[in-house]
């Protein structure tokens, strides 16, 4: 194994994940292997949740890298280049890990070891399952990636409705709606209705916009998947729109925050983002909700979900 990573590291990018794969499948012929370079099979965070067990392989060197998390005051290690024994429901298989770096983006990939291609799999789902879901934090997708954000949760925590001047009823009627929805999936699904929501929220800078999104977020007590951009180096608007819906589908019923939407949106992408939005995806259990300063900006199909502030 040891010989087999040093090798496989000293290959051009593009044929590592092959060679290794090649050569676990001639060194185990009897076993199944799972592999592949999913961002949600993070094995160490469901270790640490005492959901499997990790056992380091005495017989390579493992690479454990230390860093120091600020925030936390505290020291996070996480493997770099590793063999593992995972202990799991019984079954004891090993997982290979390894990184390389493909211009600026690191790449993880692993392969899972088992004797049946069920055991392997139902691990694998388990691992992505868990980590799928969002637990008392607020993940952030910018650059192309979805990033956990303290300091937007912490916000978000602070923010209620107590200090929020809207015109009439219009505050109560903001919360009133959300929590119907929410409630409301068996009444949805009796009447063959789609389970989602939109809602525009529309005014001048300063306002209270960005403040009722907190409150409502902080209100629902849901999931939230917060948007910064879909612009990336790698990827295009497109791509990262579909990650982005992908994620809220994974994480249903979830609240989905696109701040200054008329900025997000472009000639290029728009249309891709309506199909997504409110095409023939299957968005169950989905609020969107957006704000803008310029409503004149958007398209109809967005401004028609609008509430002026």
């Amino acid at each position: 194994m040891q010989q087999l990573i040093t090798e496989a590291l000293s290959l051009p990018n593009n044929a590592i994940a092959y060679h290794v794969s090649q050569y676990l499948a001639a060194l185990y012929p009897k076993k199944a292997l799972v592999e592949g370079s999913d961002s949600t099979f993070d094995l160490e965070k469901y270790a640490e949740a005492n959901f499997c067990f990790l056992h380091q392989q005495t017989f390579i060197h493992n690479q454990i890298i230390t860093g120091w998390d600020g925030m936390e005051n505290k020291i996070d290690n996480y493997t770099e280049n590793a063999n593992l024994q995972v202990i799991w429901q019984g079954h004891k298989f090993d997982v290979l890990l390894m990184s390389w770096h493909e211009g600026y983006c690191k790449i993880r990939y692993y392969w899972i070891l088992a004797d049946s291609k069920e055991i392997a799999e139902s691990f694998f789902t388990a691992v992505c399952d868990w980590n799928s879901e969002i637990r008392d934090e607020v993940l952030v997708f910018e650059d192309g990636y979805w990033a956990k954000n303290p300091d937007l949760f912490q916000a978000i925590k602070s923010a209620t409705f107590d200090n929020l001047i809207l015109h009439g009823t219009l505050k109560q009627d903001i919360q009133d709606d959300l929590i119907n929805f929410f409630a409301s999936r068996e009444t949805y699904a009796a009447y063959n209705v789609p389970w989602k929501r939109g809602i525009l929220f529309i005014g001048s800078p300063g306002n209270g916009k960005t403040h009722t999104v907190k409150a409502l977020i902080n209100k629902m007590q849901q999931p939230c998947l917060y948007i910064k951009s879909f612009k990336s180096e790698y990827d295009t608007d497109s791509e990262n729109i579909r990650k982005v819906f992908k994620k809220a589908r994974q994480s249903a019923p979830c609240i989905l925050v696109l701040e200054d939407i008329d900025s997000l949106l472009t000639d290029e992408n728009r249309s891709f983002f309506l199909n997504e939005l409110d095409g023939f995806a299957y968005n169950e259990g989905i609020v969107t909700i957006a704000t803008t300063n310029h409503p004149e900006r958007l398209d109809s199909a967005i401004r028609v979900h609008g509430v002026t502030l």
